[in-house]
Formats: structure tokens, sequence, C-alpha cells
């Protein structure tokens, strides 16, 4: 926050544009050949080629920005140092911006973080890779006097809401995660995510009895312990824990819409988490400029409006 908007503009070119040490390169055609044309707080350029105006911002998920391109890198740095993510709320205090604001800008962060794992395989041979399911949501306030409940884990009982993220989480390596309405509908998710020749671990559930047409699996019946015969899901259910954490302490309430994002999100942070601060803000700074504007966020109260 004590940068002036003149440097924080430098580190934003410098993580975009880092084969050109921060010089604008246009990106329309790729030419590196670009005039200043800045006319107002906002740097701005002009492609000696094609001749486009573009700003540092143009073809990001920072693009048509309200903000000042100091308070995005805050909210970035803010972001990144959350172990368990941060609220819309939280952010829009700290930054002094409204929670309509604040929450967008989070999404887009997420949806930059989610970037990373997108149509990635995990696992090959001689890797292991643990899966498991999470149920979350679709929680109904039971009726005040007793004889007037029912029983909610009963199909017909439900609202349709609650869903399960499903990990798939490869020993030293990555975490893809996804949203289904039931862990049977994940299965040719995870076979499609997952190379040939990896080594399954899982928990007791019948679910995953399907994946051994291609994977040798092992499972561990956690009614007996948490860990036996080398079968074990102690990864997926560290991130679980880290996803519960975010859920109770953080955000209180996700919703079946955006608990893809959020799952997301949850992801990269246990695959990053013995990472310093200041490689994460780079690292998601980058995944930014990499991202084209989003599409469902971009625009967003405009287009409800009409």
């Amino acid at each position: 926050m004590s940068l002036t908007d003149a440097d924080a503009w430098k580190v934003f070119q410098r993580i975009r544009w880092p084969e050109t040490d921060g010089a604008p390169v246009c990106p329309k055609c790729g030419h590196d050949r670009c005039y200043d044309v800045t006319r107002g707080a906002t740097p701005r350029f002009r492609c000696a080629a094609c001749r486009k105006d573009f700003s540092p911002t143009s073809g990001t998920l920072f693009a048509y920005h309200k903000l000042s391109i100091r308070d995005y890198l805050a909210a970035v740095v803010l972001f990144v140092n959350a172990v368990k993510g941060i609220s819309a709320l939280q952010m829009g205090r700290d930054l002094d911006v409204s929670y309509k604001a604040a929450w967008v800008l989070c999404h887009k962060m997420r949806e930059a973080m989610a970037s990373e794992m997108k149509g990635a395989v995990i696992g090959g041979e001689g890797k292991t890779v643990e899966v498991d399911g999470m149920y979350t949501g679709g929680h109904i306030r039971p009726e005040n006097r007793k004889e007037d409940r029912v029983d909610r884990r009963l199909a017909a009982n439900q609202n349709g809401k609650r869903k399960v993220v499903v990990a798939i989480r490869e020993r030293d390596g990555r975490t893809v995660t996804a949203v289904f309405p039931s862990e049977d509908a994940s299965v040719d998710f995870i076979k499609g995510r997952v190379a040939k020749g990896t080594v399954v671990h899982t928990d007791e559930a019948a679910t995953w009895e399907s994946l051994r047409t291609k994977f040798r699996v092992k499972q561990v019946n956690h009614s007996i312990a948490y860990s036996h015969d080398d079968a074990c899901t102690n990864m997926a259910e560290s991130f679980f824990s880290r996803m519960r954490r975010a859920e109770w302490g953080q955000h209180h309430k996700i919703s079946d819409v955006y608990l893809n994002r959020y799952a997301a999100e949850m992801g990269f942070r246990e695959d990053h988490r013995r990472q310093p601060n200041g490689s994460l803000f780079n690292r998601v700074v980058g995944l930014v400029t990499k991202n084209a504007p989003s599409v469902d966020f971009t625009g967003r109260w405009q287009r409800k409006a009409a």
C-alpha cells in the first residue's frame, strides 16, 4: 500500500511481460514495439504493427478495472496470505471497497487459481493418487417441534442442493477438484483426469470399485483404521480439512453454484502451502495476466440490472 500508482503499474507490467522486463507487448499481435500514449493515470500504449491501443490489464482478468492497480495488487497479497481463505466482507473492509466489488474480485482470483489445473492429468506409472469425496451444503433448518421433524438423510426430504466435492490428489504432486451431485457421478471424471498405470487409494465406499477397470485400487476401511496395508487417504483428508475450515470459519456458507470455485481455491492453497507469500503473489498475478476477462463476472452487475 506504500507504492505509488506508477510503481504499482511497474510491478504489474514486470509480472505480465517478464521477457521484456515490463516493456509492453501487444496482446493482439505480439509485437514488442509499442508507443506510450498515456493521457491519464492508467498507462496506455499503441502497437507500431497493428496500431491497437491497449493498457497493461487489457485482455486479462483485471481488464475494465475501476479501482487503482495498487488496490488490486494489495487484494492479491491479502488473498494469498490467508491460510483458510478470506471472506469478501473482510476483503472489502481491508480495502475500503463495497462488498460487491470485493466479492467479484475474490472470485476473479479464484478463477485464476483454478486455471492452473484446468484439463491437467495427474499420476502415471509408479505414482500414487488418493481419491475421496466430501459432502457439503443443502442444510435445511429442522422444525421446532420434534414430532414435526423428518429424516433429512432420505433423498425425498432433501432440497437437492447437497453436493460432493471430489478431490484427486497425487502424493507429492497436485490436486484436481470437481463438484458432483454424488460420488457415483464422478467416476468418469476421475478416469479422465488420472493417467493409466496409477495406483489409486480410496476408502471403503462401493462407488470406487468401478475404478478397478482402469487402475490398481487399494482401499482402506476407515471404520477399522486410518491406514491399512499401505492404503491411505490422508492427503485427500488434509484438503477436506482446509475446505471445512474455510467453510465454517471464513465463509460460513458456500453456495452450490460457486462451490467448484472454492474447491479449486483450496486445492491451490493446499498444493502451494509451503511456498512464501512473495512467490504466491507472483504466481497468482501471473495467472491473472494469462487469463482472458472473466465470462461470469465481467459486467456482472450491469447485466443483472439490464
